[in-house]
């Protein structure tokens, strides 16, 4: 029941639904008090009513928001609450004089949250840069003044109406004793807080505490451009949930053979960019944009088919890719939007062949393979190590934004899945790591999810008290102290966490220290190898956190369980036995039909009484009958090994490069041309010809 009422009410919790509960039963408690009247329960009431409001604006409930929508936002929430103690202190048997004074002070009161509320927004829309950017040097250029404290602007309105409890504690207080003095006292203080915080915000609006205007921002935008003339562009513009697209590109933009800059179009996908060394703009408005000196760009690179891509499509003195954000055999991979760009850049032959299927207008011409960088840290198959058992890796995807059974395995195969690794003779070890978003549409995927979550960890418990498995106590001891050696580290590189300044500070702060980048990259590497040296080379292990990541297990694994997903397309790059779940139970044949990634697996119907087969090619895999289909499958999905697939990227930049300069060229001399004939030409003179033609018309 709890459960049920918790997804009713949209709420994260137990305990947010308890809170929102004494909240809403708060305020009749208040009223009853107050006409009682009862100083002691309105008190009680009040306090509960305080503490239940704050938890939920701290938990970010989505319960405020709904409040909001219907006219019992937070200040109507506070006003109720003021005008119930009006109430009281009216029933209550005390001096008119106090009354008015409580009437008095909570109109000054509400007398201050106008000018408070316009500077707060002021001053953030002053502070917001027209571009924002990160790793470019606009400090030295501008002159870009420091945020405010974030205590004067983070969740300002709500630290405002706060400025009321001294005046409420101190009413109760002389409702309760009698003694006016402690009523004028409090609404005095709060009075005079309320000021202060105004005053405190003033001298942010004043010149100096701001930053330039908009035009001189995109005039020093527009300087850095000239100066560093960058060459290759990865363009994106998304949601802030698809961070991860542009993320899986960042490396690969690191080692480009050319002046990179990533151009980004949302606030909130710069918030939530993965750290780079690459010279980053965030340029929300498309007229900025499209004013932006980029003449030295050759390529634009797109990792998604978005309608603000048009702003950069129009741009004839650059070539244009689509290089998408992940490999499969989903209707996405071949859009029929992709013919708008000069080229479409696939991993491998099978991309290229997608396109020619779907016949969506993609000229093969177009197409070109380029393997897919991103897969460089995958190791390809060497057998598990003689001193441990073979691994497994349960790698599902979620259940998707419908009931379609094909979505995931969770639902009808994972625990007959996970069943039969924990328990196959010869053992293996069974790592169980879910896609993030596992249980976050359907209630029954999550009871799935957790039904597995407890199987991998009764087995992992049984396992421990097994003889047979020993463990290098020292080693592990080791391995721990290490894993939190690095995490301090890491801590300590990130720095405070606490008051990060705003985006126009970030702007002018973010440039990336390089050495301390590397070291960040070097830590996470050790981080990963403690971390598997932490615990038996045989425990079962349920990991949901962002580490380790999904390579990592890729890597410590000798084959994977999953379902149709790019997941499949990137474990093939590694050459290891793998199976997928034919959930919605197409058959084999069908199955192998639909999905290119699943032709050299094993195919697992929902009792995945198929998974001896994975396991036999596991324990000998001399005589693992899929290894010559799957290496084929391998260079047609991904391309060949040699060259790498960051020689063939650089090579198809190169290339399109040349492409874009010869036609600028072109159109130089095509340009030139014209204005020589045009200076030669009489204006409003025909030629004989033309004479000559007018006449026999």
């Amino acid at each position: 029941m709890i459960s049920t009422a918790i997804r009713v009410a949209r709420v994260g919790s137990a305990a947010e639904l308890a809170a929102a509960a004494l909240m809403m039963l708060g305020y009749p408690a208040l009223m009853l008090a107050a006409l009682l009247p009862s100083v002691g329960a309105f008190a009680a009431a009040a306090a509960v009513t305080y503490l239940a409001d704050h938890y939920l604006h701290r938990r970010g409930s989505y319960l405020i928001s709904r409040l909001s929508k219907v006219r019992a936002g937070l200040s109507i929430r506070f006003l109720i609450r003021q005008l119930l103690l009006v109430l009281l202190l009216a029933r209550a048997p005390l001096a008119d004089l106090v009354f008015y004074v409580a009437i008095a002070c909570f109109l000054a009161f509400y007398a201050f949250q106008a000018p408070h509320g316009a500077l707060v927004t002021l001053i953030r829309n002053r502070r917001r840069m027209p571009v924002a950017t990160r790793n470019v040097d606009l400090g030295s250029r501008i002159r870009i003044p420091d945020a405010p404290p974030q205590g004067l602007l983070n969740r300002a309105a709500e630290k405002m109406l706060h400025l009321d409890l001294v005046a409420v504690a101190g009413l109760l207080v002389t409702a309760a004793t009698g003694t006016n003095v402690y009523g004028y006292v409090g609404a005095v203080v709060t009075l005079a807080l309320a000021f202060l915080y105004v005053a405190a915000l003033v001298p942010y609006v004043r010149g100096k505490k701001s930053p330039p205007k908009a035009e001189r921002v995109l005039a020093a935008v527009d300087g850095w451009l000239r100066e560093y003339r960058p060459q290759t562009v990865l363009y994106f513009s998304g949601s802030k949930d698809s961070a991860y697209q542009v993320n899986m590109w960042l490396q690969t933009m690191e080692q480009l053979e050319t002046r990179p800059l990533i151009l980004l179009r949302e606030r909130a996908i710069l918030q939530n960019l993965a750290p780079t060394t690459v010279p980053v703009v965030c340029v929300p408005g498309g007229v900025h944009l499209m004013n932006l000196d980029l003449s030295s760009v050759r390529v634009a690179l797109y990792a998604a088919n978005v309608g603000k891509n048009i702003h950069m499509l129009r741009v004839p003195t650059m070539k244009h890719v689509f290089i998408g954000h992940g490999d499969s055999d989903k209707l996405a991979s071949v859009n029929p939007f992709s013919k708008v760009y000069d080229e479409v850049w696939t991993a491998g032959r099978a991309g290229r062949d997608r396109y020619a299927i779907a016949d969506v207008g993609v000229r093969d011409d177009d197409i070109v393979e380029v393997g897919r960088p991103q897969l460089a840290p995958i190791r390809p198959a060497a057998g598990a190590p003689e001193d441990r058992i073979p691994t497994v890796l349960y790698a599902p995807t979620w259940e998707g934004w419908d009931d379609n059974p094909g979505n995931t395995s969770i639902l009808l195969a994972g625990e007959n899945i996970v069943r039969t690794l924990v328990q196959a003779d010869p053992p293996v070890r069974v790592l169980y790591k879910p896609h993030p978003f596992t249980g976050t549409r359907s209630t029954k995927a999550a009871a799935a999810h957790r039904r597995i979550t407890a199987l991998v960890e009764k087995a992992a418990a049984e396992r421990a008290a097994d003889a047979r498995f020993t463990t290098d106590a020292a080693a592990q001891t080791r391995a721990k102290a290490e894993l939190v050696r690095i995490e301090a580290r890491l801590a300590e590189l990130a720095g405070p966490t606490g008051d990060k300044g705003d985006e126009a500070e970030a702007t002018r702060d973010g440039v990336v220290d390089v050495a301390r980048h590397e070291e960040i990259a070097r830590l996470r590497d050790e981080w990963n190898d403690a971390y598997w040296h932490s615990f038996g080379s045989w425990e079962h292990r349920v990991i949901t956190g962002a580490e380790p990541r999904l390579y990592d297990c890729f890597n410590v694994s000798e084959a994977m369980v999953s379902d149709i997903s790019s997941v499949v397309s990137d474990f093939i790059a590694s050459g290891k036995p793998y199976a997928v779940t034919d959930s919605a139970e197409l058959g084999v044949e069908e199955f192998k039909l639909q999905n290119t990634a699943v032709r050299a697996a094993v195919i697992l119907s929902n009792s995945a009484r198929e998974l001896p087969e994975l396991l036999a090619a596991v324990r000998a895999p001399e005589a693992d009958p899929l290894a010559a289909e799957r290496q084929e499958l391998k260079r047609y999905l991904l391309g060949p090994d040699d060259p790498t697939s960051m020689e063939q990227f650089n090579s198809a930049v190169h290339q399109l490069a040349q492409k874009a300069e010869a036609r600028n060229r072109g159109q130089e001399a095509g340009a030139r041309a014209a204005a020589a004939g045009n200076a030669n030409a009489v204006p409003g003179q025909r030629t004989a010809d033309q004479a000559s033609d007018a006449v026999k018309g």
